[in-house]
């Protein structure tokens, strides 16, 4: 019986670099690493951010871009099942993406906020999130969010580097906003998910990665009594 299973943006960053073998527990077992705690500041920061951009002019992010305006936050996107012709399983995509722009030629772009400096090495670590969505937005699901052609993808990182005071109780954080640009490589994108999908068909998962804490202390926990 042939299986789809449900990718994660974020997991197609964070948790594929991290480790594999915890990617593929997750994705084929559902068995997920600990939660980790998440400041709140960081979520307050981009909630706000979403809220200061929607409906305003994309020349408001970028000075580059085309005209038009942002026309949506924080909407989920689900996507048709992914596969290739040699493979008996397929896979999709479900996330949230953190804002849509429509310029006025036709095309969209996503944007994802981060409250970070910004750094040229940031741009192949979420653009396959990035793509991801994309993906979803081009190719959804009978009845989901559909939204083509995505044509820019990238990241606006706010890097808090001030605080002033504002009289007489209030604090402001302010700081440069800085678009970094993700190339767009649809067929990169899908080259990668074809080796995503290659990974979860093993019959067993991958050998841990020797930096992984949490492999590390499964294997430790194993090995002793507690």
């Amino acid at each position: 019986m042939s299986e789809n299973w449900k990718l994660g943006p974020s997991d197609l960053t964070f948790l594929w670099d991290e480790c594999k073998r915890c990617f593929y527990l997750k994705i084929r077992h559902n068995f997920k690493r600990p939660a980790a705690p998440f400041p709140k500041i960081f979520g307050t920061i981009d909630l706000l951010m979403k809220d200061i951009y929607l409906g305003q002019s994309t020349k408001m992010i970028s000075s580059d871009f085309p005209d038009g305006k942002s026309i949506m936050s924080g909407r989920w996107v689900t996507s048709e099942p992914c596969g290739f012709g040699f493979h008996e399983n397929t896979c999709y995509i479900s996330g949230i993406f953190d804002t849509l722009v429509q310029f006025d030629n036709g095309s969209y772009g996503i944007v994802d906020f981060k409250t970070t400096k910004p750094n040229p090495r940031q741009v192949p670590f979420y653009s396959r999130q990035l793509h991801a969505y994309a993906y979803a937005l081009e190719n959804p699901a009978p009845g989901k969010l559909s939204y083509q052609p995505i044509e820019r993808l990238g990241l606006l990182c706010f890097d808090p580097s001030r605080m002033h005071e504002d009289p007489p109780t209030s604090l402001n954080l302010s700081g440069p906003a800085t678009w970094v640009e993700c190339p767009l490589d649809k067929a990169g994108f899908l080259n990668f998910m074809e080796e995503v999908l290659t990974l979860l068909e093993q019959s067993k998962p991958p050998e841990p990665n020797p930096e992984c804490p949490f492999c590390a202390y499964r294997a430790s926990a194993r090995t002793t009594d507690f």
